[in-house]
């Protein structure tokens, strides 16, 4: 008995086990499933990846933490972003979007100092300092736009572009050098169930060799744990404005 054909004059597949003729539906051939959409994207990335930060401390983030986080393999994630210096750079970029902009003074010698201090302030304020503060690629992520305005200010004072690039510079690696001290020290202490070495060893020094510190050995402590870096900043910046008069007026920047 020849086999039944459908509507399209083709052959009807039928099951070893069916009945010579006995007619049955045809076997659809299965579909093939359609993947789910990814909903990863950087932004999501990002969020999730402060969200850790907020909830577990900055010291908690890392590559699988986050994948955990949005349920996903550590390989799905390297799709999107390539490793954690890129992750850091994005999460700082995108905080630094949604940091509210200060109004500096008119003044343009106030309005250079500050621009100068609001960068050891946002600084100071960002997660991942540490790894900030020795990697130009993250510190210009979480800064740039103070960068620019500091490079703006100087303009302002009469610098040229060259001496405020110069002036940033040493602004950045003097801010830079008082964080790294400031963090260092908090995490150094911070882990330690008896006095610093530092208070043994001063206790220990002789006014015969050492007169100076002896003399300070009691306040040595308070005095070193002072924040100076707004004083050191102005005797900074001073230096860069002495340098200004005595070269006279500079060349016009560049518009």
């Amino acid at each position: 008995m020849p086999r039944p054909r459908d509507t399209h004059g083709r052959r009807v597949l039928m099951r070893s086990d069916e009945s010579v003729g006995t007619a049955r539906k045809p076997v659809t051939p299965a579909r093939k499933k359609v993947g789910r959409p990814s909903r990863l994207s950087q932004p999501a990335i990002v969020e999730a990846a402060q969200r850790i930060v907020d909830t577990e401390g900055d010291g908690s983030l890392s590559m699988r933490r986050l994948a955990r986080e949005l349920s996903i393999t550590p390989m799905a994630l390297y799709h999107h972003v390539r490793d954690r210096d890129q992750l850091l750079r994005l999460l700082l970029e995108t905080k630094a979007r949604h940091q509210p902009r200060p109004t500096l003074p008119d003044d343009p010698r106030e309005r250079l100092t500050a621009a100068a201090q609001l960068l050891y302030d946002v600084l100071a304020e960002c997660p991942f300092l540490g790894e900030i503060l020795t990697s130009e690629e993250l510190m210009n992520a979480s800064s740039r736009w103070v960068t620019e305005a500091v490079l703006e200010a100087a303009l302002g004072c009469g610098f040229s572009l060259e001496e405020a690039a110069a002036l940033y510079r040493a602004v950045a690696h003097y801010t830079g050098g008082e964080l790294l001290i400031r963090l260092t020290r908090e995490r150094r202490l911070a882990h330690l169930d008896h006095p610093p070495y530092r208070s043994h060893a001063m206790a220990a020094l002789q006014p015969q060799t050492h007169p100076r510190l002896t003399a300070l050995a009691d306040r040595w402590p308070a005095l070193t744990a002072r924040d100076t870096h707004e004083a050191g900043l102005e005797a900074l910046l001073d230096g860069f404005f002495r340098t200004l008069d005595r070269s006279g007026p500079p060349s016009p920047a560049p518009s």
